[in-house]
């Protein structure tokens, strides 16, 4: 009875893929899809034939049963390989499974080679699990093919459902035959049914559409290639504890743990290998792919960093390494941000070691330019242009983690500039790297340019609303001063007592001299202008000022005269203003230190103290910003006015601090002259 269903069913199977063979013959088509798909067919009815005809366990029909696999796997490589787009990432994958179909084959071949019973056995159920794994592995790929297939396609999906259906009737049939043989026969019935359904599918498919075109994706192919490897590794697996139960007699069982214990540990210690992965990356990108990056990928999770919402996000600047540094797997990244007509240091990203104060005075200059990706290989080795070279600071040819420069810019200006680290898997940059870095450095330099628009429009907005509070103020104090000065003519004229009426009119007098000179204050804010600089004693106005400030706190003055260009008031201004902050960053007993050098064509004054120091990010974003203060009930106009000042005299003030060691304030004045350095306190 089952060997007349068998017969009945896999011949009826035989004459439905023939038809449709022959029907397919009859519309000739240069496409390979058609060719391979004609192929598969004609493979598929001699296979269901040798099945009916001959034995499923026969030798010729287990032949034809890999040939046939292998057919269909290459007719779902033609679907892949008629993608014009350039998608050939899943051939080797495909090439793999072939080899489990044909290896399959082979075995079936070596069992007719009379060998004794337990290598039969053996052998036969390797050929069973390799049957299993490939059956698996052509449910993989149809699983993606049906995900790329698109919808409006249906008849493309039709043949993918009968293609799962057909190795699944396999999976079922080598099941049964690897766990239990008495389920093999009607196994092998319900397959014939099965083949008679899927030939019935590949029939509709076909005539519901014959342009069998795919959209693959990378994510796609990563899964495939994954499930497949997953695929390969439990199939060895199992086949090794099934050796092992054969040879290993009473420590079979032990044996199979430790293999089944150390392929897991294997398995778990390769995928949590930071640079195993990253150099799988660059394999599959380069072996499989006709680009380096999947673009539209690449370009979302740019965005997606740029854009991270929430108020425990990083700064922006960060954020902007972040973007920069992911597109090409380094681990860190460094912001460079324009201080003036040079570089100073910005945010950092996983960078350890950043060199903070220095300044980049040729690296502006030539990225300003030229906005040329700067690689630093070639620079350390000497085979970059010579400009290149000049314009890359030591530290950073010194660094060897650091890779790459990228400039960003916005408006043909430069907004900054990204050192890149080293990635895991090293390698040279190539076209790809430098137009995607250079499209998404100008796309940072627009989220940086907009941010510090954004910023400049609030202080704006600040000073503004600064300047309306004044101008009420002053008019206040204008019609204050005029009512005093009303009265204390009217007192002179009119009081009878002449005691009182001295007194009242020195009272008046001096408040109308405090109101006028509090006037003339209010009317001076801000740097001075159209004054000519003068030079000055720098060391003579340091000691002035420390000694009206010693009675507040201990200040002890070091250096020797040194002779500057600036405004005498001014500096004592911006000197008086950076004690009061370093007094109030440090404790009773901490002296301040204030110090005079010469510094090149410039003199350094600075102001140093061993308090609470500042961080990083609000030394960066916040120290010189207008209304923004540390203090509660601070103006946060102190640090930023101190700044201006010192600008308006040609100068320059440079803040270096840390958390819990303090902050150095230097002041940098154009000199006139130097002198030896002496010591005083």
């Amino acid at each position: 009875m089952i060997t007349t269903l068998v017969l009945w069913s896999h011949a009826l199977a035989a004459l439905l893929f023939g038809a449709l063979a022959s029907t397919r013959l009859r519309r000739p088509s240069g496409h390979w899809p058609h060719i391979a798909f004609v192929i598969a067919l004609v493979t598929t009815s001699l296979w269901a034939l040798a099945v009916a005809g001959i034995d499923s366990r026969d030798v010729a029909t287990r032949i034809v049963a890999s040939v046939r696999d292998i057919a269909w796997l290459g007719f779902m490589l033609a679907l892949v390989r008629r993608d014009r787009a350039g998608n050939y990432a899943l051939g080797a994958v495909y090439f793999v499974v072939m080899a489990l179909a044909g290896t399959a084959a082979l075995l079936a071949i070596v069992e007719q080679m009379g060998l004794d019973a337990d290598a039969l056995a053996a052998i036969e159920s390797a050929r069973t699990v390799l049957r299993m794994m490939g059956a698996v592995s052509g449910l993989v790929l149809v699983h993606h093919l049906y995900q790329a297939a698109p919808a409006t396609r249906g008849g493309i999906r039709l043949v993918l459902l009968a293609l799962a259906g057909m190795w699944s009737a396999d999976l079922v049939v080598s099941g049964a035959v690897y766990f239990d043989a008495r389920w093999a026969p009607m196994m092998i019935v319900a397959n014939g049914a099965v083949m008679m359904g899927v030939a019935t599918l590949l029939v509709v498919g076909v005539h519901r559409s014959g342009d069998w075109t795919l959209a693959l994706s990378r994510p796609i192919a990563v899964r495939a290639l994954s499930a497949v490897a997953l695929i390969l590794y439990a199939g060895i697996t199992a086949l090794a504890t099934h050796i092992a139960g054969g040879y290993a007699g009473s420590h079979a069982r032990a044996v199979q743990a430790a293999i089944v214990f150390g392929a897991t540990a294997t398995m778990l210690a390769l995928l949590s290998t930071p640079w195993l992965r990253a150099w799988t990356k660059v394999k599959i990108a380069k072996h499989l792919f006709r680009h380096r990056y999947d673009y539209r990928a690449e370009w979302q999770r740019f965005t997606d960093t740029l854009g991270k919402p929430g108020g425990g996000a990083e700064t922006l600047d960060t954020r902007v390494v972040q973007s920069i540094a992911d597109l090409t797997d380094s681990p860190g990244g460094l912001l460079l941000v324009p201080d003036g007509a040079s570089l100073g240091l910005g945010a950092a990203w996983n960078w350890i070691g950043a060199a903070e104060g220095l300044r980049h005075d040729a690296l502006a200059t030539y990225l300003a330019r030229d906005a040329r990706i700067v690689e630093l290989d070639p620079v350390r080795a000497g085979t970059a242009p010579a400009e290149e070279c000049a314009s890359v600071p030591a530290w950073l040819r010194e660094c060897s983690e650091a890779w790459a420069i990228v400039p960003l810019m916005h408006g043909g200006a430069l907004v900054g500039a990204i050192v890149l680290a080293r990635p895991p898997i090293d390698r040279a940059l190539d076209w790809e790297d430098f137009d995607l870095l250079r499209v998404a450095g100008r796309q940072a330099a627009s989220y940086l340019a907009e941010d510090r628009a954004h910023a400049a429009l609030a202080d704006a907005a600040r000073f503004d609303e600064f300047n309306r509070r004044f101008a009420f103020i002053l008019h206040d104090i204008k019609n204050l001063v005029s009512q005093l000065t009303l009265v204390a003519r009217n007192a002179e004229r009119h009081a009878d007592n002449p005691d009182f009426r001295v007194d009242m009119v020195a009272t008046l007098r001096d408040s109308s001299d405090r109101m006028n000179a509090l006037l003339a204050r209010l009317s001076q804010h801000g740097p001075v202008r159209g004054e000519p600089l003068q030079p000055l004693d720098v060391m003579a106005i340091v000691e002035r000022v420390a000694i009206a400030r010693q009675i507040q706190h201990p200040i002890v003055t070091q250096g020797g005269s040194a002779s500057a260009l600036g405004h005498a008031a001014r500096l004592e201004q911006v000197l008086g203003q950076l004690i009061q902050n370093a007094v109030e960053a440090s404790s009773a007993d901490d002296p301040i230190f204030l110090s005079v050098e010469a510094a090149g064509d410039r003199v350094a004054i600075d102001v140093i103290d061993h308090g609470c120091g500042m961080a990083p990010g609000f030394v960066r974003d916040q120290l010189f910003r207008p209304f923004v203060s540390s203090k509660p009930a601070g103006f946060g106009i102190g640090a930023f006015e101190a700044r201006q000042l010192v600008h308006a005299m040609g100068g320059s003030l440079e803040v270096v601090s840390r958390e819990g060691e303090g902050t150095r304030f230097r002041i940098l004045l154009p000199a006139v002259a130097t002198a030896s350095l002496r010591v005083a306190a």
